[in-house]
């Protein structure tokens, strides 16, 4: 978006009110959303010329704001928080509260992907593990994609056996490069990093660069391999699947295997799968459920574990795209 549309972006939003402007905040990317804070925060009064050029329609409210508009902390702290909840919202209202005088890895979050890479590529591979998990997880894939082989397998193992982050280590990362990390003086460790985290970063990746990561954490340790492979979909995942695609998997799975993984799911997630199914099938997999009975855990998750497999594979097929993968990217 060009400095143009952002400005365009946030005197609209304004006009908006938070309400509405929360609810389009709720569709845009954690990068999209900085953008448009840092413009709201940064605009200045806006004359009536400008406003009924950027608002059109919405001609009639722009005429009311008399003197122009602007957008208060308190409007900008209120949007935000609406759209992303209290800890997001407050993460994002630190730094473009900042200005331009960002520090530590969060100003690398201002930073391109090209730009990280060449920034990081020569620092020890642990140490640009503990950079990416502190990076939303589509913006650390696109910095791997600028590393040659060795070292983006040698990251992504790093990232999924790291344990969280002692604040001697966010120090001594603070003077290799010169910055510091929000939060280092606290005490207790960040809960960043491991599996789920490694997982989530391989969700934007394209598929060619998955398998080829996976394969080299298959050679050095086949269970943690395939933790993360069991991470990067969960079962409840499928609720973010469109009615089209749950259709298609429930012709590749059989009742009874259904039923048991639907035994450990939650009711919306029941209620997803009851409403792609006939009338007639609906009923009767309500009643198998109920009277089912107790099953293992360790069997749920078993069959859970079963269908995961067939959405992968018509992930891999092309016939499903799983959400959270990258642009034109399949599982």
């Amino acid at each position: 978006m060009s400095d143009d549309g952002l400005l365009k972006s946030a005197i609209l939003l304004t006009v908006l009110g938070e309400d509405e402007a929360a609810e389009v905040l709720k569709l845009m990317g954690p990068r999209e959303v900085q953008k448009l804070g840092k413009a709201m925060a940064e605009m200045q009064d806006v004359d009536k010329e400008k406003l009924t050029q950027v608002l059109d329609d919405f001609n009639d409210q722009a005429q009311s704001k008399a003197g122009g508009v602007s957008a208060s902390k308190d409007f900008i702290k209120a949007t935000l928080t609406k759209a992303l909840g209290d800890d997001r919202a407050a993460q994002i209202i630190d730094r473009i509260m900042q200005g331009g005088d960002t520090s530590g890895i969060d100003g690398l979050k201002w930073l391109d992907a090209p730009a990280i890479a060449e920034l990081v590529r020569n620092e020890h591979p642990q140490i640009i593990a503990t950079i990416l998990v502190h990076l939303d997880p589509d913006q650390a894939s696109e910095v791997l994609g600028h590393f040659v082989e060795r070292l983006r397998n040698d990251v992504i193992l790093r990232i999924a056996t790291l344990d969280g982050v002692q604040p001697s280590a966010l120090r001594e990362l603070n003077e290799t490069l010169a910055r510091l990390l929000s939060g280092a003086s606290e005490t207790k460790k960040s809960q960043l990093g491991g599996i789920r985290a490694a997982a989530e970063v391989l969700n934007f990746v394209p598929s060619a660069l998955e398998s080829s990561i996976m394969e080299s954490i298959k050679t050095h340790d086949e269970e943690l391999a395939q933790k993360i492979m069991d991470e990067m979909f969960v079962f409840e995942d499928l609720l973010e699947l469109d009615d089209r695609a749950v259709q298609l998997i429930l012709r590749e799975v059989q009742s009874d295997s259904l039923i048991v993984a639907l035994k450990g799911a939650s009711e919306e997630l029941r209620n997803k799968m009851f409403k792609n199914m006939s009338q007639r099938a609906a009923e009767q997999m309500k009643e198998d459920l109920e009277s089912k009975g107790p099953v293992k855990l360790s069997d749920v998750e078993a069959e859970q574990r079963e269908l995961l497999k067939v959405v992968r594979r018509l992930g891999e097929e092309g016939q499903i795209v799983l959400a959270g993968k990258g642009e034109d990217s399949f599982v």
